[in-house]
């Protein structure tokens, strides 16, 4: 029974980081972030870092490989955020127009 538990646990995981990369491949190319909360982006960083003392508390397996990407996932976009918060960039019509 616990291997069909560590079974699910991990195909859940692995869906769960599938839809997260494409969050991110998204905020990377568009570097548009406006619909993110910083509130609710650093809760998550915080939720993340207490969710740590747990996790250490188990028997090393896949919850630590989901885990550490899901802290990774999180920092990341709280740090583009940052980085990128408006993201506006100038286009590439706008560039080609500039000169009129």
């Amino acid at each position: 029974m616990q291997q069909i538990q560590t079974a699910a646990g991990s195909i859940a995981g692995l869906i769960f980081a599938l839809g997260s990369v494409e969050m991110l491949a998204k905020a990377w190319r568009t570097k548009d972030l406006r619909s993110y909360s910083l509130r609710q982006l650093i809760l998550n960083n915080i939720g993340n870092l207490f969710y740590w003392f747990y996790v250490v508390s188990l028997p090393l397996g896949p919850i630590y490989a989901m885990h550490g990407f899901f802290t990774f996932a999180s920092l990341l976009i709280l740090i583009w955020y940052l980085v990128y918060p408006s993201g506006k960039q100038p286009s590439k019509h706008a560039a080609t127009h500039s000169d009129h």
